[in-house]
């Protein structure tokens, strides 16, 4: 407990603020860490059929473009992992590029102290190229919350974001709220939405037509421990929100080998 509670100061004493990375990762996160010695590789792939079409604040438009992600999680122990991504757009009109690049850890509570809810605590930071983001180095502040009622899991991330350079840089704090509520049909299929969220900053409220507010219909499979598929439609619920998105997560986990 001691050397969890001095991980999780030292990380946000490390980074002091957070900002969402936009539509290269559209997911909801659950509690639970990679296990000790494991690593996960993912591929998270989007595309954004309604998108914006026109050059806003230097950043390309993304309408018509598919985002393609790279993440490799390793578990260290049973409450803390690292993950790293590599983010890809794929566009005409020069559009096609590396993007950028983030770092990030994230501590759980363990579940031998057998708390009722599952928490953890994600600090995401890097960087992300200047045609593709307003702010080319940010930060976010991640705590994950979820619970399993029988069939139905439910998972809260209230987001915390901010720029750390770039051209929102003295706006303060996003609040971007993502929620998850699903329902385990088969021991195979779970149907359910996934709602994302951006209300304003800590310095000021938005109002509601220029909040975004974003709800995905989404299908997990769960044929193997190992494997991780999730599949989802996103439409934009105001007009300021990219709407049209199909997005499509991969998944493989590889175990630590036993010594002999």
């Amino acid at each position: 407990m001691r050397h969890l509670t001095s991980i999780i100061f030292l990380i946000l004493f490390c980074f002091s603020g957070a900002r969402a990375q936009e539509n290269y990762e559209i997911q909801v996160y659950g509690s639970q860490t990679m296990q000790e010695g494991a690593t996960m590789f993912e591929l998270h792939s989007n595309y954004t059929f309604g998108g914006n079409e026109y050059v806003n604040e230097g950043v390309l438009p993304t309408h018509h473009v598919i985002h393609e992600t790279i993440e490799i999680t390793h578990g260290f122990n049973d409450w803390f992992e690292t993950g790293f991504y590599f983010f890809n757009a794929i566009g005409n009109h020069n559009r096609s590029n590396y993007v950028g690049s983030h770092l990030r850890p994230r501590v759980m509570v363990p579940e031998k102290w057998g708390w009722p809810v599952g928490l953890s605590l994600s600090i995401e930071a890097g960087y992300q190229k200047k045609d593709y983001s307003p702010d080319d180095w940010s930060v976010e502040i991640r705590p994950i919350i979820d619970k399993t009622w029988r069939n139905l899991y439910i998972s809260f991330n209230p987001v915390l974001g901010k720029a750390i350079h770039g051209l929102n840089t003295g706006k303060g704090y996003d609040f971007s709220p993502n929620l998850k509520a699903s329902y385990k049909l088969t021991k195979l299929i779970a149907a359910g939405i996934e709602y994302y969220g951006l209300l304003g900053t800590s310095q000021e409220i938005l109002p509601i037509k220029q909040e975004e507010h974003q709800l995905f219909f989404v299908t997990d499979l769960s044929w193997s421990p190992d494997w991780e598929f999730n599949a989802g439609y996103g439409i934009g619920l105001t007009g300021v929100t990219e709407n049209d998105i199909f997005k499509v997560i991969l998944g493989y986990r590889l175990h630590k080998k036993a010594h002999r």
